[in-house]
């Protein structure tokens, strides 16, 4: 599915929407270049599970964990992984097959430990169409 975003609303709005449908052990890879949105359209993921903590970039801790919604959030950046092995130290597969939802961003860095399902989310510029558009790509597994 191919969504146009012609502004941070939309990106926001399209968050929201998966985030609402959202269940217990779900996983989003978001993907994107520095400053498409992702950060946006993560805060309206949050929203949508209900979330009213602030929502930030976990880059300097690689998850941040929000417990206040419907379900237990588990927002990563694995940007800065040097090696998958940080991922193990960090105990990934409590939050990738625990009680809640994972939502990270830049997982085509640790391609080799996702599940067999997730969901991708893949946000790019087109800025032949506007300075503010995004191309949001969603779909399965096979566009990591």
């Amino acid at each position: 599915m191919v969504i146009d975003s012609f502004n941070e609303k939309e990106t926001y709005q399209l968050g929201y929407d998966l985030g609402k449908k959202a269940n217990k052990k779900d996983i989003f890879c978001l993907l994107g270049d520095l400053g498409v949105g992702k950060t946006v359209f993560t805060q309206g993921f949050a929203d949508g599970l209900q979330i009213e903590e602030p929502i930030c970039s976990p880059t300097f801790t690689i998850v941040q964990e929000y417990q206040s919604g419907r379900m237990p959030f588990y927002h990563f950046d694995v940007y800065r992984i040097a090696d998958v092995e940080e991922m193990d130290e960090i105990g990934y597969e409590d939050y990738f097959y625990g009680e809640g939802v994972c939502l990270i961003e830049w997982a085509n860095l640790i391609e080799e430990i996702l599940p067999e399902n997730y969901t991708v989310i893949k946000i790019e510029k087109e800025l032949e169409k506007g300075f503010d558009y995004r191309k949001i790509t969603v779909g399965e597994a096979n566009l990591v």
